[in-house]
């Protein structure tokens, strides 16, 4: 038998070559996604879509067949491209829905680059080539003649019959599965974006006489207990939450070397309440919904960021309620307020005030905005102005300069980073997170100078993961193993740290109980003495509960459960799950000893609740806060 040569393949079989080259590009998606990398199951699932597209040309295409083919390649090329980098820093298979975030893509460039593995530009490389070749061979006339002819109208029907029937084979028995990760491995990267698009929106919702608070507590196993510990301690206090970029626990006590990566937030940790079992609960928001969680109360939406779909409406919210109880409230952030929607962010949740770029200025700029160093200054001189004043404030401070990818100025080096971790994402993040805490102690220190730390509640926290496990390479994984005496895991990753200190009200205490984002407001309630009996709220008063149940929805499949001993994700469903132990990140099949059936349909329901809630919110009037 006579092989085609790939000369002539390319110039009369583009319905081949393009499967070729497309089924090229899928297995390094799969290579990047899927543990397992490409197999069978790329064939199976990703040809019959490729199929289907290139039988319609075959069938339609009167002029043109082949431009048509080098669209389709480049559309496919463009989604395969955008879904395996998404999943290198979010860990979930992007949709549609991520488009929302089209608009930040620019401004997170130097983000989006060093994801980018040199493997990655193969996927390119056809679309190089051919573009050089349309454009400079003078063989392109006859190739698109030659390349328009019809294939066999019988074979081109079969092929559409069995693509189809392989794509429903593909998608319908997989529709139920709860991790989208394993319901794109099961029905096909594109399949499932398709999917996705055209998949009837099947959200329950529950009637809003239905959503009470005991309901939510009943779901969260929450007993009130008769006189609640620490009630009303700080009482009158200011409260000021600082919210920390990328800030993951295993920073806090890190030595390298024998350098102490965050000695100020290492000496607060050590002299107050310290929660190191805290964990994010943000989503594609990043940043911003770490923003909304905190403020209140409620979890993140099924898709897309809060900031985006759920602002909106009338929230109910930590500002509002400090407010009506007397306090003045603004919130501080050196980028623009329009990133991420915030300004309409800032108006649903009810601050009274916020101050951003126009307040900082653009003066020693780190990423988006002026550095932690210019934003904790001019705030501390805003708080010390405000502490003036007959009634106490509420101010929610944004750090920012330990972004992602974490290449802060020379300038800002603080520390000598050992050699072996020069040059590496993880190196670059205990480096940016070393110039943070030398900022914070700043802060901290101007805080205490101008008395407005003693006058204070504060509350410390990281928004958001750092070092997703997706983007580490072997030799960056490898650092992290030498952190932690064991394997970077999943629970390392969104684990964040907490810290409560007010003088006079606490002490020196590592305090094991389970947290999450969504308890902060609770909390806050409960230590300055003010009543949540008329707000619905999806988390509770760390001070009074020993035990949670936290749903997370983003950097982990939906479906992912924390409570007080494990970290569980579904595969398909429950049954298929593994448990991952909170301290050891050692894994367990689902049931056992790990996360209980009934702990996983409670955490479901808390966010069908969460969701349900808020969609039947009143719109939000159109008030707005004003900018300083």
């Amino acid at each position: 038998m006579t092989l085609v040569p790939p000369a002539r393949l390319w110039r009369n079989k583009p319905f081949i070559f393009f499967t070729v080259v497309l089924l090229l590009k899928s297995c390094i998606a799969w290579l990047v996604i899927f543990d397992n990398g490409p197999s069978w199951r790329t064939i199976m699932t990703e040809i019959p879509f490729f199929w289907i597209v290139f039988c319609l040309i075959e069938w339609f295409a009167r002029k043109h067949k082949f431009v048509l083919y080098l669209i389709v390649n480049l559309v496919v090329t463009a989604i395969l491209f955008s879904v395996f980098m998404y999943y290198k820093y979010y860990g979930v298979i992007a949709t549609y829905h991520a488009l929302q975030q089209v608009n930040q893509v620019t401004a997170v460039s130097n983000s989006v680059f060093s994801l980018l593995d040199p493997y990655y530009v193969l996927i390119f490389i056809d679309i190089v080539v051919i573009g050089v070749m349309f454009f400079t061979s003078k063989r392109v006339k006859e190739w698109r003649r030659i390349a328009s002819k019809r294939e066999s109208r019988k074979v081109v029907t079969a092929l559409f019959i069995v693509s189809v029937g392989l794509c429903l084979f593909n998608v319908l028995p997989n529709r139920a599965s709860m991790n989208e990760r394993t319901k794109a491995e099961e029905m096909g990267i594109l399949n499932y974006e398709l999917y996705s698009i055209l998949a009837p929106d099947n959200e329950r919702v529950v009637d809003k006489a239905e959503i009470t608070q005991a309901k939510i507590d009943g779901l969260k196993g929450i007993r009130e207990p008769e006189i609640p510990q620490y009630w009303h301690v700080a009482k009158g206090k200011n409260v000021i939450i600082i919210q920390l970029e990328s800030f993951q626990n295993f920073l806090v006590g890190l030595k390298l070397d024998g350098q102490e990566i965050t000695p100020n937030l290492n000496k607060l940790a050590a002299d107050n309440f310290y929660f190191p079992n805290f964990y994010q609960m943000v989503g594609q928001g990043n940043t911003s919904d770490a923003e909304y969680v905190v403020n209140t109360s409620l979890y993140i939406p099924l898709h897309g960021a809060a900031t985006m779909d759920y602002v909106n409406k009338e929230l109910p919210s930590l500002p509002k309620l400090l407010r009506s109880n007397g306090y003045d409230t603004a919130t501080f952030h050196t980028n623009v307020v329009e990133f991420w929607n915030r300004g309409e962010l800032y108006k649903s949740i009810g601050f009274d005030r916020y101050y951003d770029k126009d307040f900082f200025g653009t003066d020693d700029a780190v990423f988006f905005g002026s550095s932690d160093e210019v934003l904790y200054d001019k705030t501390a001189d805003e708080l010390a102005r405000m502490d003036q004043a007959s009634k106490p404030f509420y101010a929610h401070v944004i750090s920012m300069s330990a972004h992602h990818p974490f290449t802060i100025p020379e300038d800002k080096y603080k520390m000598k980073l050992p050699e072996r971790f020069e040059n590496t994402l993880v190196g670059d993040y205990i480096r940016s997170q070393n110039y943070a805490d030398y900022a914070l102690g700043q802060f901290i220190d101007k805080l205490k100078a101008n008395g407005v730390w003693d006058d204070s509640l504060v509350l410390l926290y990281g928004d958001h993961l750092g070092l997703p496990i997706y983007s580490l390479n072997g030799a960056e994984k490898t650092l992290m193993e030498e952190i932690y005496g064991r394997p970077y895991g999943y629970t390392d990753m969104v684990n964040i740290p907490l810290v409560i200190a007010s003088q006079g009200v606490t002490y020196p205490a590592a305090l094991p109980q389970v947290g999450g984002q969504v308890d902060l407001l609770p909390t806050i309630a409960n230590l300055t003495g003010i009543s949540l009996a008329n707000q619905i709220h999806f988390g509770q008063d760390l001070m009074n509960q020993t035990s949670n149940l936290l749903p997370e929805r983003y950097y982990l499949p939906s479906g992912s459960v924390i409570n007080d001993r494990h970290l569980f994700i579904p595969g398909s469903g429950f049954e298929d799950g593994v448990n991952y132990a909170l301290d050891t990140d050692e894994t367990m099949p689902a049931g056992g000893a790990g996360l209980a059936p009934s702990e996983y349909e409670r955490a479901l329901d808390l966010l069908t609740l969460s969701d349900s809630y808020v969609k039947q919110l009143p719109d939000r009037a159109k008030e707005t806060p004003s900018g300083d």
